[in-house]
């Protein structure tokens, strides 16, 4: 299938699993990691696209800055022992907890509930890459799984939105097994919408 354009619509071709996915389908951490994942290799097999880590880079960067904080602290208290360190503790102190307000900032306003970032190259190799942008959660006390697909054709700082809400229930059967099939159809129609230039909400 393909766009006037010439570029495929998503998921021409469908990854299949040797060995299904089954999770302990009350454990509503293990459910939504057993989606997000469907969902990526989905974008990843299925269409083409590589995952772009840049976002979990970012929160492991602030995070090794602040761990570095704590360990150079604790070297100069061996070396030179309190009060003598006092000043660099103080220092290293303040530097980590800032630091962890910074992490909490980034991960509420930047990452916020955001699981993949896919990257698309351009067949022709001549417009800027497609990105492909998942986010999802499913809230405590309510089996519903709420996922949010953004597509940036070329690049673009602004792009289309459409959003999915489904039961787990319509994803695992009594067994807690995943049906690939019906979350990779679903993520399909979201996906040929947004290349087609519909939203979704």
């Amino acid at each position: 299938m393909s766009r006037p354009d010439g570029r495929k619509l998503a998921f021409d071709e469908c990854p299949s699993d040797s060995k299904p996915v089954k999770v302990e389908k009350w454990d509503l951490n293990a459910v939504k990691n057993a989606l997000d994942d469907a969902c990526k290799k989905a974008l990843n097999e299925g269409y083409g696209c590589v995952e772009d880590h840049s976002l979990m880079d970012g929160r492991l960067a602030i995070c090794t800055v602040a761990v570095a904080f704590s360990a150079f602290a604790l070297v100069w208290d061996l070396l030179h022992p309190f009060p003598a360190s006092r000043f660099v503790l103080f220092i290293c102190s303040a530097s980590y907890f800032v630091l962890m307000g910074v992490l909490t900032l980034y991960t509420s306003i930047r990452e916020k509930s955001c699981c993949y970032v896919g990257r698309r190259k351009d067949p022709t190799g001549l417009d800027p890459d497609d990105v492909w942008l998942l986010s999802s959660n499913i809230r405590k006390f309510e089996p519903t799984y709420h996922l949010s697909v953004e597509y940036r054709p070329g690049g673009q700082s602004e792009g289309r939105h459409a959003t999915l809400s489904k039961s787990v229930s319509e994803y695992f059967d009594e067994t807690g097994t995943l049906d690939g099939d019906k979350l990779w159809s679903d993520l399909q129609r979201l996906a040929v919408s947004l290349q087609d230039g519909k939203k979704k909400q």
